[in-house]
């Protein structure tokens, strides 16, 4: 496996998203009111249990909840990763 990587950039986090086809997505059912609840990454096929937020949306949550982006570029083959997860600061 290569090494993971952590940021709190937003371009960058959008960017490593948008280059592997991702939306930015909240767990249904796991906010209040109109809010997101827990963020996620969206990947094709959709997984219907996630609902499609908007990047400011994703981004104030982000931000809200201390939360950081630990992701890898490419697997360890050379192909291109999808692995990432959202952990606490």
């Amino acid at each position: 496996m290569t090494e993971a990587k952590t940021t709190t950039d937003h371009n960058l986090i959008r960017k490593w998203a948008e280059q592997r086809g991702a939306k930015p997505a909240s767990v249904e059912g796991t906010g209040k009111k109109r809010e997101p609840g827990v963020l996620r990454l969206d990947f094709d096929p959709k997984d219907k249990e996630l609902n499609e937020i908007s990047w400011a949306d994703f981004f104030q949550k982000f931000e809200k909840e201390k939360l950081a982006f630990l992701y890898q570029e490419r697997t360890a083959d050379g192909s291109v990763s999808r692995f990432h997860k959202f952990v606490q600061r």
